[in-house]
């Protein structure tokens, strides 16, 4: 009897210190480690590590591990694209002028790629822009987001002039829905 309980006594000891072990070891070190032995999946290492997708993927590229990965969180030291260069490390919302600056940057840019007719460093501009109007308000600095916001609205309620493209719409209408109201899925019964 006795030395069932010294047993029982040492397993737990075990248990215990394995589990400080493994809470001294850090989510960033659970990550490498994961993804080092083959699981690749940056889904299936979130939720091994009670993290987000985008924590993984940041932490996968700081180690050079994995490159080409963007999201919202995504630091602009990774260049997304030719463009990237033109915002990197310049972007901010730390406070409301600095975040104005950062939209004089953004408006800058936009309208030089505008003189260039270059559409896709238009996109990146307004979706630089759109990052920083996320970041700002989902970290609760909702003045500072504003201001990125009433930037991105100023273009994207611009008439769209269409002066390259054919008077064609670019997307057709879906076909009407008959014998259904709005919001139903399912005909009317008559």
């Amino acid at each position: 009897m006795k030395k069932q309980a010294t047993n029982t006594v040492t397993s737990e000891a075990e248990s215990q210190a394995a589990q400080r072990t493994s809470q001294q070891v850090s989510k960033k070190d659970q990550i490498i480690s994961l993804f080092t032995t083959g699981v690749d999946n940056l889904e299936d290492i979130a939720l091994m590590t009670n993290t987000r997708t985008s924590y993984v993927a940041s932490v996968l590229q700081s180690a050079g591990l994995i490159s080409g990965y963007f999201d919202l969180y995504t630091t602009s030291t990774h260049p997304m694209n030719t463009y990237s260069r033109f915002f990197a490390g310049k972007l901010s919302f730390k406070n409301e002028e600095v975040a104005k600056q950062s939209v004089e940057l953004l408006n800058r840019q936009y309208r030089r790629f505008e003189i260039a007719r270059d559409r896709a460093g238009q996109h990146h501009a307004l979706m630089m822009g759109l990052t920083m109007y996320n970041r700002a308000r989902w970290t609760g600095k909702t003045r500072e987001a504003d201001i990125y916001r009433r930037w991105l609205l100023n273009y994207l309620n611009e008439p769209d002039l269409r002066t390259e493209m054919s008077t064609e719409p670019e997307f057709s209408e879906p076909p009407p829905m008959t014998g259904m109201d709005e919001g139903q899925t399912k005909p009317k019964q008559e």
